[in-house]
């Protein structure tokens, strides 16, 4: 099946409208039960066109690695920011990748025309702002953003699996496959992982049985 190519049509409209700088911003690992939910914003040239930017989930790892190097080498600007576990668990989910997109579209220098922000709106920018319903598969800006943050999460998850093999990080990048549920019911939860995402069948089962051993009288 042919995987769309994000384009720069949205982009070439609003210019047209006087908006030369724009920035895409787009958030990755949103849905992961570990690890924090990184935000890219990216001003991509006019001028050099980037071929092969699409919605980073539909990328090998390959593909993103290059166009990420493509997307830092000849964008006008480029800006990530984190969320931590911590702060996610504090505020939601939801209102973490706002935060996370707001601080990396402030993180751009000089700050763009407009930030064009994949399905959702921001509050509290001080930049206008589109929200683009599937904007990681329609804007080639909002795509590049999508690439850089989602590389530079798996780095920095295959960094958290360098200090801590147990869950393998380094393959799974924190989402909720087979193998990081099972490394979780042995292991319990790590501190890069998420207290808020709780798969209940799997948890409330094994905090069950934890506690049931603990008021369990000793022998020894």
């Amino acid at each position: 099946m042919p995987r769309p190519r994000a384009s720069r049509a949205i982009e070439n409209a609003l210019g047209r409208w006087g908006f030369a700088r724009i920035a895409g911003v787009d958030e990755v690992g949103r849905g992961s039960l570990a690890g924090p939910v990184m935000a890219g914003a990216v001003v991509l040239d006019p001028e050099h066109h980037i071929p092969g930017l699409r919605d980073s989930k539909v990328l090998s790892a390959a593909e993103r690695e290059r166009l990420c190097r493509e997307i830092m080498r000849h964008g006008l600007g480029w800006s990530v920011a984190t969320v931590e576990p911590a702060e996610i668990d504090r505020v939601n989910i939801h209102r973490a990748s706002l935060q996370a997109m707001r601080q990396a579209l402030l993180g751009l220098v000089p700050l763009p025309d407009l930030a064009l922000v994949d399905a959702f709106r921001i509050p509290g920018l001080p930049i206008a702002q589109r929200g683009v319903v599937h904007g990681d598969a329609r804007s080639a800006s909002i795509a590049a953003a999508s690439i850089v943050a989602k590389v530079l999460r798996d780095r920095l998850m295959s960094e958290l699996h360098a200090s801590d093999p147990r869950y393998g990080f380094d393959r799974h990048k924190g989402y909720a496959t087979p193998e990081h549920l099972r490394a979780l019911s042995t292991y319990g939860y790590s501190a890069a992982h998420r207290r808020s995402f709780r798969p209940a069948s799997l948890f409330d089962a094994v905090e069950n049985a934890a506690g049931t051993a603990e008021d369990t009288p000793s022998d020894r």
